[in-house]
């Protein structure tokens, strides 16, 4: 096989981003051979924009069942990313899965023991795994030269959405339909990133403020307290509300501080571990030796196309890939766990109760209100 055969199932914002990119050769190892899409009119859309020898269909099955393809990129509504995973899996097929993993660990959790089971790669599209600067953070933080983490603030507020964002499909913004607003739809690529350089927090106690800013059923404002296994502890705020917005992961740990702000990764670096410094100096108001300096990062950006790219290497060559699939669940685990805590208002031990998370999901299902939008 020189190319992966990829088929993306789920013609909306990112998998017609997706097709568009794989149709122009960015991706040289890999080809688009298949699109499916239920919704008719975007399908014959597709055909407009994509060219040469694809497949169309109007069912994941029917993309499946096709022959076309060796691999899917699932980029549908968040309900449905695990069934299509496991659906995948069942038929030998690799699989590449759009961000969240699912809404629910639950369901997570079968579609990792599914992967397993069929011996096939499985990858995420977190493509904010390609970053340079988070790169050289997970690096850094992993090395141990910085001594052990201390506390983690994160506040993700540039993910402005207007209301006719949320008006602009019918599922959007509704725990019917997408399952969740900024922690399930924006931000797990930042809680993916939060787990994937600082570990999981053990308790987190959060605030979900639920149409607070924006006429929906769903979170649209957060404020997290999370504690980690060590005694770290961090804040993680959020919302699509803040114009302008900021983006400023700052990482306290015993050699320093780490900041990550304005495409620039800082390090403040102290001439002695604060623990030892803390119990050894005799001046109650001394401060050892700071040194500031900006990490300069190396690597490509590549983003989605980088992601994709790995993928294919690793069905084609066995490389490793960005972000392995299993791992999603970490971040999902997270955000349930925040969603969980402040349905119950109360601190929340992860690994979450799944059992108790579903229930309260189902409860806001059922109460979920059906909206008509005109689908943009």
């Amino acid at each position: 096989m020189s190319k992966l055969r990829i088929g993306v199932i789920g013609m909306g914002n990112m998998g017609s981003d997706h097709a568009k990119k794989l149709n122009k050769g960015i991706v040289p190892e890999a080809e688009l051979t298949a699109v499916s899409e239920m919704d008719g009119n975007r399908l014959e859309d597709a055909k407009t924009y994509l060219q040469g020898d694809i497949g169309y269909f109007a069912t994941p099955d029917e993309l499946m069942d096709s022959g076309l393809c060796d691999a899917v990129i699932i980029a549908t509504p968040h309900y449905d990313h695990p069934r299509l995973a496991i659906m995948a899996f069942t038929k030998g097929l690799h699989v590449l899965c759009e961000k969240p993993a699912g809404v629910y660990t639950k369901q997570v959790r079968e579609m990792n023991e599914k992967a397993r089971e069929s011996g096939r790669i499985f990858g995420m599209m977190f493509n904010q795994r390609t970053n340079p600067m988070y790169r050289k953070m997970h690096e850094l933080v992993h090395s141990g030269e910085l001594g052990a983490i201390k506390r983690v603030n994160w506040i993700i507020t540039d993910w402005y959405r207007s209301q006719a964002y949320y008006d602009s499909g019918s599922w959007r913004a509704t725990w019917a339909g997408e399952g969740g607003g900024v922690l399930i739809n924006q931000c797990p690529h930042n809680i993916d990133l939060l787990q994937w350089i600082c570990g999981m927090p053990a308790q987190v106690r959060a605030f979900c403020h639920e149409g607070k800013w924006h006429n929906i059923e769903v979170e649209d404002d957060v404020t997290a307290y999370m504690e980690f296994p060590n005694g770290a502890t961090g804040v993680f705020v959020t919302t699509t509300a803040d114009l302008p917005g900021t983006n400023r992961l700052e990482i306290t740990l015993e050699m320093g501080k780490l900041v990550c702000e304005n495409n620039t990764l800082t390090l403040h670096k102290l001439g002695q571990n604060e623990r030892e410094y803390c119990f050894t100096t005799k001046d109650g108001f001394a401060k050892p030796p700071v040194e500031v300096s900006v990490i300069e990062t190396q690597g490509d950006n590549s983003q989605h196309t980088g992601v994709i790219a790995s993928f294919a290497k690793a069905v084609l060559d066995g490389t490793p890939l960005i972000a392995d699939g299993e791992e999603g669940i970490n971040s999902l685990m997270l955000s349930n766990a925040m969603h969980l805590s402040s349905w119950i208002g109360d601190t929340v031990a992860l690994p979450i109760d799944e059992d108790l998370f579903l229930e309260e999901l189902n409860k806001r299902i059922a109460a979920s209100k059906h909206k008509v939008t005109a689908g943009i």
